[in-house]
């Protein structure tokens, strides 16, 4: 039984991204250690794992919330992306 975390800063994904994630991190799964065999999928599992800005760094440089948000744009109270 496969578990996969991945971890990100958090405001990078957005509700529908994280979906697509999940959906096809499992697909991967299946495919590679279920060996394409569909009842694999029920013991698979995946979780996304978002941490503050502050936790990061990145060549000693700590992302903020204003950095992510004008690189990626900022997700509203619903999950979903604010357009720029």
């Amino acid at each position: 039984m496969p578990y996969v975390t991945i971890s990100t800063v958090r405001g990078i994904l957005d509700a529908a991204q994280k979906k697509t994630l999940l959906e096809r991190v499992t697909d991967l799964m299946v495919e590679v250690e279920g060996q394409n065999n569909p009842d694999f999928r029920r013991n698979v599992w995946v979780r996304i794992e978002e941490q503050e800005p502050s936790h990061w760094s990145l060549g000693g440089m700590q992302p903020t919330s204003e950095i992510i948000a004008g690189m990626f744009g900022t997700i509203g109270p619903d999950g979903v992306r604010v357009a720029r």
